[in-house]
């Protein structure tokens, strides 16, 4: 039946690695029932590797490549798409200020939509810009942050007079679609990491122009001043298409993180110091609290500041790298 029943996650499209976090719940609590309870003899989940996990190569960027989808998630295209009849659309946009109709009559809503995306990037289409993701996509990389943790910042998190950004809670969307608010992922996700200066003015424009000043406010509302959701966000900044304009398909949010992670690993820092900074638990010692590391998070964020001061010498940097996540 064990056997069976992973063959049908993994026929069904769950990924290796959730079948195998799924396999190794299961084992542990059969495990209980043959140890503790002794209500069977044996464990019989013996599936030679099912538990193991094998990390996915994830792209990470070059700071070059940080700044491109931070600059184009906020970038639409002027135009819409109007349904003809069945299977026809008829794309719209404006170009000099002047509406006009596109040629071509699509098959498909989404088709059109994309064909509107690419003349706003090509410059055969207006387009407008709305900046107010622009800071998100930094901080989220340059200082590390999940999106569960980006996203419930509050004004009174961030601190730009020291260059540090708190992260005291965490949302998590459940399969229902509700957001429960709680803590972060792992006890030493609560913890306060350093903000490069170079992405200062960035943040403080983001903080004046769509903050409200309320200190409980939240930094990156959804447009109805809720909390945003990731899909909301998607949407909105036509993350898919950001992505395939920048050679990168398959790009997910999450890389940003990882990409930062690598940059802070790239300053040297000890492996406690950057457990600390990434807010990942170290099971030899509880690097719970971010004061004990304080010091040496400046330091890696200065490193990372000098990576990003460097992208003015080399615009467009070596092409992104795959590199295991662990």
């Amino acid at each position: 039946m064990i056997r069976q029943r992973r063959a049908d996650l993994l026929g069904n499209g769950v990924s290796v690695s959730v079948a195998a976090k799924a396999y190794r719940l299961l084992r542990a609590v059969l495990m209980t029932a043959v140890e503790e309870d002794h209500i069977i003899a044996r464990n019989p989940c013996r599936i030679r590797g099912a538990g193991d996990e094998h990390a996915q190569e994830r792209p990470v960027l070059t700071v070059a490549q940080v700044f491109e989808p931070a600059d184009l998630v906020g970038r639409r295209p002027v135009g819409n798409v109007r349904k003809l009849k069945e299977n026809a659309y008829r794309l719209r946009f404006r170009r000099h200020g002047e509406m006009r109709t596109h040629p071509e009559v699509f098959t498909g809503r989404a088709d059109a939509e994309r064909a509107l995306w690419k003349m706003g990037m090509d410059g055969r289409a207006d387009c407008i810009h709305d900046r107010r993701f622009r800071a998100l996509v930094l901080l989220a990389t340059f200082a590390g942050l999940r999106w569960g943790e980006v996203s419930t910042l509050r004004r009174t998190d961030i601190d730009l007079d020291t260059g540090t950004v708190r992260v005291p809670v965490a949302f998590v969307e459940r399969s229902t679609g509700e957001l429960v608010l709680g803590p972060p992922k792992s006890k030493a996700g609560r913890r306060v990491a350093g903000i490069p200066q170079r992405i200062v003015s960035a943040l403080r424009e983001h903080l004046d122009t769509y903050v409200q000043a309320d200190p409980g406010s939240l930094v990156f509302p959804g447009m109805k001043g809720g909390p945003l959701r990731r899909s909301g966000f998607n949407t909105r900044t036509r993350w898919v298409d950001v992505a395939r304009e920048m050679g990168l398909p398959g790009l997910h949010f999450h890389d940003l993180r990882h990409t930062g992670n690598m940059l802070a690993a790239e300053s040297g820092a000890g492996l406690k110091d950057l457990m600390a900074r990434m807010g990942h638990d170290n099971v030899r010692a509880a690097m719970i609290y971010q004061h004990a590391v304080r010091g040496a998070d400046r330091v890696i964020t200065e490193a990372i500041d000098w990576q990003i001061l460097g992208r003015d010498d080399d615009e467009d940097g070596p092409a992104g790298v795959l590199i295991p996540m662990g």
